[in-house]
């Protein structure tokens, strides 16, 4: 069924005690790494959505801590199919690294230091939240 309407949908840049970051592999976005997240449910909080899809898809309780960006995908290239998307992308911080991957959505995850994840073949929304996560960082300090 072709979608009728954009997407509200939640990403979530997960950040663990040592201030390492997830990212994580996706068949669903051309292979490319990317954050967890996905779709949320109607009668959903944002907040409440962002928690539930990163418990589903990795296996982690997390805090989100800050709404960091707002991005409109619109038919992302790299994306499987011709959708339309707005990404709610948060800063959340992870209670552990015990990452247990569902299989299904993410086939691969790592956990790197911020500014080594700019060297991973990420897709573009990613690389928009992560440069904008650095730039918070640097803010700071």
């Amino acid at each position: 069924m072709p979608q009728l309407y954009p997407e509200a949908t939640v990403g979530a840049l997960v950040v663990n005690q040592q201030g390492d970051v997830l990212m994580v592999r996706s068949s669903k976005w051309n292979d490319k790494f990317t954050v967890p997240g996905g779709h949320i449910e109607l009668g959903e909080r944002a907040e409440d959505a962002i928690k539930r899809e990163v418990r589903e898809e990795t296996g982690l309780d997390v805090e989100p801590v800050k709404l960091l960006l707002v991005q409109q995908a619109i038919y992302p290239r790299d994306y499987h199919k011709h959708d339309h998307f707005v990404f709610m992308d948060y800063i959340c911080v992870a209670r552990s690294s015990e990452v247990k991957l569902d299989g299904r959505e993410l086939q691969e995850f790592v956990w790197v230091k911020p500014e080594d994840a700019l060297d991973l073949d990420m897709e573009e929304y990613t690389r928009n939240f992560v440069v904008k996560y650095l730039e918070e960082l640097k803010e700071r300090k």
